[in-house]
């Protein structure tokens, strides 16, 4: 599985924009996107303002020292935005590069005459020749021909992928280069819509909006941030009744203390981060909501074959009915797979030679090939009047009337349904109307995936395995991978059908697909992960697309998505306690001098209330650039139960939250006083 390189949050090609970034974010028009720090800004203003035609009896050194603490305040909030996006940005410009130097070769109507045009003029519906060598214009599908195509310029995996007209690897992405052969390509989009312009916007977050449970969190921080306004408007009229008076630079800083600015300041970045770990695990969320929804997922669908199992079937084992020696069994597969191509196909070749001593390289001469069909679920061989047939046993059967009425037919079926029992796929050979055995096709279950599922159970997920087999072969797989559900001979119906069933009992559903057959599906899931090798159909559908067509990570979007929320989780809590801890820790020595009672509860024995209140603004700001790194990488997810988490996350940022304010107020008020500095 390819994934996207990851650099370093502290490299001078991420730092040096991101500063520039973050002062061009105090544009008022970007402040007012985030309450708190717009507050922090406007108190940061007025105490400009003071320090410059103030008379309130302050030193001039103290007010500027209040001045640049929180302007370097607000600048840490934008600069940790803005070093998020930056990580998108580099690959979104790379991305750009690749975009800006297509070309295409656009057909007209009758498919004869070629003109060059730039990508940008193509139109929905225009055919394009790509031959090979070319980079491939816009986002379409084949419509003649099969070509490989590289596909690293999007996925970062140079291994060439094949892409043909027909069927659910038909759709080719604007930018990848056609590395054999030639395809004609149908354009599916119109200029600026395609997946590389989508995915440039989205790395760069430009189209990031806020998820429900940001915008809840960013309610919670404004209703904090009116009630200590209200709180600190109020204190001029107890300290006039004291006797006293507070100047308004000092009220101004305690208003910045006491409202919740280090998760005001992060918030932006940990949703920004969260996408961008995504995007450098291959995968592109179309939306916030979407990462999010994956971290409260309930139940997870997940097909069969490529995800549960390796997805190429092996034959393991030719079974006899009849009198049929196993010799004859194993002469008329090989025969009858020798045009075959699939990896099934091979592997019964494979067996034939291997176990049975056939040899034969090639069909007779005059032989006449019986194709696959959906309808008839047969294949086979015709040559020198003799007819050989491979598929399906009730399609064999339905095949050969005359054969399902004889004993060997219910030999025939107890067989296959043996194989079915023991998890393999039987299929049925029949020579001139006569029933010869059963090839035993075996799924072979992924190592370590039945652990993977145990992780899933712990994290409280349902797994559902979709598979379009019989009951008694998907129960067998269930059983063997460790799901907790199945769903057997599934349509498109029955996917949509149990997804809206999962809903409407308020559970929260995800699954992957990469056919048009799964898109109902995928737009009606609350995560839908579309394969990128996949139709259009499937990738529109999905609100995620996995660049490497890797249908096993939908397992890791799921951690991911819990690890964006327990890490907004976690520095929530961390916030919270941090700011109460803060009350206790100033207010006694800020209002000491007014109320001398309040100094019994100065445990932390702060010099002066000029110094508390400047330890804790230096402490309000430098928090911030301390905890970016734990806001872009995330918490570290295990996968246990809600009530473990909790307890971890209170022990862990809570505790953490409470204590390392009296430990740096401290050290800070310290070494304020050392320095004369207040």
């Amino acid at each position: 599985m390819a994934r996207t390189a990851s650099k370093s949050l502290f490299t001078a090609d991420l730092i040096v924009p991101a500063i520039g970034d973050a002062f061009r974010k105090l544009n008022p028009r970007e402040l007012i996107r985030n309450p708190v720090m717009f507050t922090t800004a406007v108190v940061a203003v007025l105490l400009t303002v003071l320090l410059v035609v103030g008379q309130d009896g302050l030193a001039v050194g103290f007010k500027l020292q209040l001045v640049i603490w929180l302007w370097l305040t607000v600048l840490f909030g934008t600069f940790a935005e803005a070093l998020a996006e930056g990580r998108g940005k580099a690959q979104a410009a790379s991305l750009r590069a690749t975009k800006a130097e297509l070309i295409a070769r656009r057909l007209n109507g009758d498919g004869r005459e070629v003109e060059t045009v730039p990508a940008s003029a193509l139109k929905l519906g225009d055919i394009v020749l790509v031959e090979t060598g070319d980079l491939i214009p816009a986002d379409g599908e084949v419509v003649s021909g099969v070509a490989s195509v590289n596909e690293a310029a999007i996925t970062g995996e140079s291994a060439p992928v094949i892409r043909e007209a027909g069927g659910d690897r038909s759709a080719v992405t604007a930018g990848t280069r056609v590395i054999s052969d030639e395809i004609k390509v149908r354009v599916t989009v119109n200029p600026g819509q395609g997946f590389l312009d989508r995915m440039i916007a989205l790395v760069e977050g430009a189209e990031r909006q806020k998820t429900p449970n940001e915008i809840a969190l960013t309610l919670l921080l404004v209703g904090l941030t009116i009630i200590f306004l209200i709180a600190v408007g109020t204190i001029p009229g107890f300290a006039s009744y004291a006797g006293g008076s507070i100047p308004v630079a000092i009220l101004a800083a305690l208003l910045i203390t006491l409202i919740p600015t280090t998760i005001a300041a992060l918030l932006s970045a940990i949703g920004i981060a969260g996408m961008d770990r995504l995007v450098r695990f291959n995968v592109l969320a179309k939306s916030g909501r979407a990462v999010e929804a994956a971290g409260d997922i309930d139940v997870l669908l997940l097909d069969k074959t490529g995800t549960i199992t390796v997805g190429d079937r092996q034959a393991t084992e030719f079974r006899t009915v009849g009198g049929t020696s196993q010799t004859g069994l194993a002469e008329a597969a090989l025969l009858a797979s020798l045009a075959d191509e699939t990896p099934e196909g091979r592997s019964i070749v494979l067996l034939a030679r291997e176990k049975f001593g056939q040899t034969a390289n090639a069909l007779p001469e005059g032989a006449e090939v019986i194709p696959f069909t959906a309808q008839t679920r047969v294949s086979g061989v015709t040559f020198n009047g003799s007819t050989i047939r491979k598929g399906a046993v009730d399609s064999i059967l339905r095949a050969c009337p005359d054969a399902a009425r004889t004993a060997s037919a219910s030999e025939l079926r107890r067989i296959s349904d043996e194989i079915a029992r023991a998890g393999g796929t039987p299929l049925a050979v029949a020579r001139d109307g006569e029933l010869l055995g059963c090839i035993f096709l075996k799924d072979i279950v992924k190592a370590g995936i039945r652990e993977r599922f145990g992780e899933l159970r712990q994290m409280g997920i349902r797994t559902v395995m979709i598979t379009g087999d019989n009951p008694l072969t998907a129960a067998s797989i269930a059983a063997e991978a460790g799901v907790d559900d199945f769903l057997a001979q599934a349509t498109p119906e029955d996917k949509l059908a149990l997804i809206r069933k999962e809903q409407e009992g308020g559970r929260l559903v995800a699954m992957c697909g990469d056919g048009t057959n799964d898109a109902p599906a995928l737009a009606q899931a609350d995560v839908g992960v579309a394969m990128n090798t996949g139709t259009q159909a499937a990738r529109e559908a999905g609100n995620m697309v996995d660049l490497d067509s890797d249908p096993t990570k939908l397992i890791e979007v799921v951690g991911l998505g819990k690890q964006l929320l327990m890490t907004r989780g976690a520095l929530t809590t961390f916030s919270v306690a941090n700011d109460v801890a803060k009350y206790f820790a100033i207010i006694p020595a800020m209002f000491v001098v007014l109320y001398p009672g309040l100094g019994v509860l100065n445990v932390m024995g702060l010099a002066t209330p000029q110094s508390a209140i400047l330890s804790a603004i230096i402490f309000n700001a430098l928090i911030i650039p301390f905890l970016v790194p734990l806001a872009l990488k995330g918490v570290t997810y295990r996968p246990i139960g809600a009530g473990p988490l909790l307890a971890r996350n209170l022990a862990i940022y809570g505790l953490g939250g409470l204590i390392a304010p009296f430990v740096g107020i401290k050290i800070i008020d310290l070494a304020v006083n050392g320095l004369g500095l207040a």
